[in-house]
């Protein structure tokens, strides 16, 4: 191990007991940890978007349709548009 490394405060095996229960352990960038006072308010929050998530999925299936995408057809390329005019 390096000199420059200091473990003074560290804990051992802090987060072992979750690793092994499957829990993920996620790193938010500062900014976002920043807007989150602590685990649980992070955690609502997470659970607020799944479930809007949901609700919008489930609304588009009980409206009947999906996204309507125009079925419009490709316009030949430039090379293509030469060629039939040269033949």
């Amino acid at each position: 191990m390096l000199p420059e490394y200091d473990f003074t405060g560290a804990v051992r095996g802090k987060y072992y007991e979750r690793y092994r229960q499957g829990t993920n352990v996620v790193l938010l960038d500062p900014d976002v940890a920043a807007a989150f006072r602590d685990s649980a308010a992070v955690n609502d929050a997470l659970r607020l978007l799944v479930s809007l998530a949901e609700a919008k999925v489930a609304r588009r299936r009980t409206e009947g349709h999906e996204e309507q995408r125009p079925n419009k057809a490709l316009q030949p390329t430039a090379q293509k548009r030469r060629g039939r005019l040269n033949a």
